[in-house]
């Protein structure tokens, strides 16, 4: 493995669903100790203050550090209720091998539903409800799940490993929303340290995105940034099913996007993404997309406003056990990045409004 893919694996395969990032904040500032200097907000979203960085205009980068997941609720007989942690659809949930973290250590166990041998065809026909749904930990005879330290409260993973698959460009691992951009913060900041920018550099992992876009508030308002640029997941829609010609696909390239149903882009921003990208020969499409946000939406109401743009790599299956990104579409996406923060200087900033 590269330096990259090591990062990916140690990040995607972390747990950490919304509430509970302490372990991926901990990753941040390991891998961002040399180069930067942290401060956390009171949610606990983790900001990096790049050290090269100058007195210039206030560039975030944030991305995400939960995952989708699930919380413990109560027990039935020997098994474990939970409510959902971000959003899901219950078929992609049935057979989902997880990890409760408990206080006494982990347990593992698979979600399960009554099973399709038992069900009558009208039932058969239905999509399962989350609330018929259990989590099946081994609990046999008269012990519960309590007698395996499991409480109310605890956090529920999808339990994956990361994989690289055939050819060694594809990967498949949970988490990728977001731990893709936490990444990309991560190795942006290492690039940006070698020749400092004409900006005082922000990457931020934020916490509770999944579950209301919480962490981009609290961490918006401690940076009080002049530009945000999210660096996010994108919904990969070469696969059955999904719109022909769509142009978010593996091999697509970098995403920008141009709209999603909590941003639009401050335009001038975005053009010069789009600029780089050209002067760069960085692959890129443009991205328009009805439903989900973005920690974006919500840094973009800061104070009087930051222009704001989101920057995505293509994903498949995400917000399920496990999804697939491209590494040249990563790569393309990190360079973007990189290369249209050192085009922020104070004077372009100020041309952005």
């Amino acid at each position: 493995m590269d330096r990259t893919e090591t990062l990916m694996k140690e990040f995607t395969e972390a747990p950490g669903v919304s509430g509970f990032e302490g372990e991926i904040a901990g990753l941040m500032r390991s891998h961002l100790s040399k180069v930067a200097d942290f401060e956390t907000d009171r949610l606990g979203s983790v900001v990096a203050r790049l050290r090269a960085g100058k007195k210039g205009p206030r560039i975030m980068l944030t991305a995400h550090m939960d995952e989708v997941g699930f919380m413990v609720s109560h027990f039935t007989s020997r098994f474990v209720r939970f409510n959902k942690m971000g959003g899901w659809w219950t078929p992609r949930m049935v057979g989902l091998p997880v990890t409760v973290r408990t206080a006494k250590g982990d347990v593992r166990g698979v979600i399960a539903s009554k099973s399709p041998f038992f069900m009558d065809e009208e039932e058969r026909k239905k999509v399962p409800k989350a609330d018929d749904l259990f989590i099946d930990v081994g609990a046999v005879g008269g012990k519960g799940p309590e007698s395996l330290g499991i409480l109310p409260g605890d956090p529920v993973i999808p339990d994956f490993p990361f994989t690289v698959l055939a050819g060694g460009k594809t990967y498949l691992a949970k988490a990728w929303d977001d731990r893709v951009g936490c990444v990309m913060v991560v190795e942006a900041l290492r690039r940006l340290a070698k020749a400092a920018p004409p900006n005082a550099v922000f990457g931020v992992g934020s916490v509770q995105e999944e579950v209301g876009i919480r962490g981009a508030v609290t961490s918006g308002a401690l940076i009080d940034p002049d530009v945000c640029i999210a660096l996010e997941v994108n919904l990969a829609q070469d696969i059955p099913g999904s719109a022909e010609g769509r142009p978010e696909k593996l091999g697509g390239g970098v995403s920008i996007y141009v709209y999603d149903a909590t941003l639009i882009p401050n335009s001038r921003l975005r053009d010069l993404a789009v600029a780089v990208a050209k002067e760069k020969k960085i692959p890129y499409h443009y991205s328009a997309l009805p439903v989900g946000g973005t920690d974006g939406g919500k840094v973009q109401l800061n104070r009087h406003g930051v222009p704001t743009i989101v920057i995505g790599v293509p994903t498949r299956y995400i917000h399920s056990g496990a999804g697939i990104i491209y590494r040249p579409d990563y790569d393309a996406a990190l360079k973007l990045v990189v290369e249209t923060v050192r085009k922020l200087d104070a004077k372009r900033v100020k041309g952005l409004v």
